[in-house]
């Protein structure tokens, strides 16, 4: 059951002035994947636990309510699936003249705004703004635990859930390319190492870590440490991440 906000006075852009939350029984009863479902329910579990004498709307206001006042972190992004038969993930490639992370696998997102005012409208805006993915075509999920960017910024990844009839389109001066994992594979999908070099100072030294190939693209990084936390909370997969010199 869609939950609108009603503290607008938390969103001071008039394109984000409610949100709409998913309940899994209502993703249930729609049809929705129960891959999606499942994922849901996790998310949420953390959050609040239903029972016989929790209404809906007093659930979709707890999830709300936690989603919008949790600290503020330094950036959000928006991992956004798609409600489909088959769900899909969505990803984006960084422009290549970015003078940070040019031409890395990440989520859409950014850093937050203080006109933002909360982690949510962050992920939303910026989303939009590189992808063109309307707020209102947007359900809820819940949170991931925030993560840190190499740069030190806290990052909050908040997941959503999209409607399938969205055009996207990539903001050239932000990202090169937008594709897709399908949401059933990637559960299952093998990881390899991926070296780079890593340069401080006058020292440099090549390091490897785990990695995902997807859509011929590679999936490292603060992208890759956040995909797998996706998969261990929503599906039980645990996922050994690590960063060593070679």
């Amino acid at each position: 059951m869609p939950a609108s906000s009603s503290s607008p006075q938390l969103l001071q852009s008039p394109r984000f002035t409610e949100f709409a939350i998913a309940l899994p029984d209502a993703l249930r009863q729609a049809g929705t994947h129960p891959l999606i479902v499942q994922l849901t329910e996790r998310l949420q579990a953390s959050i609040y636990e239903q029972n016989e004498a929790t209404s809906d709307i007093a659930y979709a206001k707890q999830i709300l309510d936690t989603l919008t006042q949790t600290d503020i972190a330094d950036a959000s992004v928006l991992i956004v699936l798609t409600d489909e038969a088959e769900p899909k993930l969505m990803l984006t490639r960084r422009a290549g003249h970015l003078n940070a992370h040019a031409g890395e696998v990440s989520f859409a997102g950014g850093k937050h705004e203080a006109s933002d005012g909360n982690n949510v409208v962050t992920a939303l805006r910026e989303t939009c703004e590189e992808t063109a993915l309307p707020p209102s075509k947007v359900k809820l999920l819940g949170q991931l635990p925030p993560q840190t960017s190499k740069a030190g910024l806290s990052v909050r990844p908040i997941v959503a859930l999209a409607d399938p009839d969205v055009i996207y389109v990539p903001e050239l001066g932000e990202i090169e390319r937008i594709f897709w994992a399908d949401l059933a594979t990637l559960i299952d999908a093998p990881t390899q190492d991926y070296k780079f070099e890593y340069t401080q100072g006058e020292q440099t030294a090549t390091l490897v870590t785990l990695s995902w190939l997807i859509d011929s693209e590679v999936v490292w990084g603060l992208t890759g440490r956040i995909l797998a936390d996706l998969l261990k909370v929503g599906f039980d997969r645990e996922i050994d991440w690590y960063l060593r010199a070679v």
